[in-house]
């Protein structure tokens, strides 16, 4: 089971919501098909969590640094959210007009800057991440009924890996992402990453360094 942290501890800064470390890729199989498994398309951005309330919103990278260079994403975000209090995972991406993330243009911040969200970890003071990806899937649809243009829920696909990496391969994307289904969002699940080994991507150091956190207990509070 996911830790679950009070709101007490751990506090992100500025929302007094609950720092969630964002579960990590590793590399996976072939393709492959499976009823018990959701596929996504990896997009090329830059990973990152939405932290929102009625006082606004901050995007922060998976190092916990925030991501002030695309801040005029934060406001667009917030205006999308309308002061609901939420935690969002997925990447900030820069979309060329055909909707297609485009890295090199995220990086020297140009097209379309948007965030493209795949999992809902926080509601309204509802800790979510014990839930299956499927119950966390169906309130982010709830939240998100619509995609906007700087907010939108990432494809997902049921059980049809090979034909979704057949499309990602045409498309000229990253690859994509593998998770099951029931599992709930904590150090015990892997999320698989199957890569397009025929990708272009233009290659760049991420620009959120890491940085010290204060250390806190868990039982803290």
């Amino acid at each position: 089971m996911p830790t679950q942290l009070s709101r007490s501890t751990r506090l992100a800064p500025s929302h007094k919501l609950p720092y969630v470390e964002p579960l990590s890729l590793v590399p996976g199989p072939e393709p492959f098909d499976d009823p018990d498994w959701l596929f996504e398309p990896k997009y090329d951005g830059f990973r990152g969590l939405i932290y929102a309330s009625e006082s606004g919103c901050e995007i922060r990278s998976r190092r916990d640094i925030p991501m002030r260079r695309y801040q005029d994403l934060w406001g667009r975000v917030a205006e999308v959210l309308g002061g609901r209090e939420a935690i969002l995972d997925g990447e900030v991406v820069s979309l060329d007009k055909h909707g297609k993330p485009v890295f090199r243009d995220l990086v020297s911040r140009q097209g379309f800057i948007a965030f493209a969200a795949f999992d809902l970890l926080w509601l309204e003071g509802r800790d979510l991440r014990s839930k299956p990806l499927t119950a966390r899937k169906e309130l982010l649809t709830g939240l998100l009924p619509q995609d906007t243009g700087p907010l939108y829920k990432i494809l997902t696909i049921e059980e049809h890996g090979r034909a979704l990496f057949g499309a990602a391969r045409k498309m000229d994307l990253a690859g994509i992402v593998a998770k099951r289904k029931h599992d709930g969002y904590g150090p015990e699940t892997n999320w698989y990453r199957i890569d397009n080994p025929g990708h272009r991507k233009t290659a760049a150091a991420e620009p959120f360094r890491r940085r010290e956190r204060p250390r806190h207990s868990a039982r803290e509070g």
